[in-house]
């Protein structure tokens, strides 16, 4: 019923072919804005009671572990962590209790929980 329908098999092919390239070139567009226009995450100053933290993390898990979260964090499992962008969490462990790698256990001076992977940038 769609009028592509009744088209001879290489004008088809074709037309899918460029249309997938508009889409990419499209992609292509908003991936260069989207870097362009998001400032990338920078370190945070610490007020004096996260610098007393950070330095607790670090004399427990040492300089290699510290992360910083690069944007909020909305805890919505169960021993998922809310933490605000800038904070400074220590890595316990680069998996979650299901070996999923997207999801890493932390320790945020205090609380220990699960956090995206992605939402945290060595320190």
């Amino acid at each position: 019923q769609m009028p592509h329908g009744h088209m001879p098999l290489p004008s088809f092919w074709k037309m899918v072919e460029d249309t997938l390239q508009q889409s990419g070139a499209q992609l292509c567009t908003f991936c260069q804005t989207f870097e362009t226009v998001t400032p990338s995450p920078v370190t945070q100053p610490l007020n004096p009671a996260e610098e007393r933290k950070v330095l607790s993390l670090m004399s427990k898990h040492g300089p290699d572990k510290l992360y910083q979260v690069t944007s909020n964090i909305s805890g919505s499992k169960d021993l998922d962590l809310t933490l605000q962008r800038g904070q400074i969490v220590a890595l316990l462990q680069s998996v979650d209790t299901k070996g999923n790698t997207n999801r890493w256990l932390v320790d945020a001076g205090g609380p220990r929980g699960f956090v995206p992977a992605g939402k945290l940038q060595p320190y």
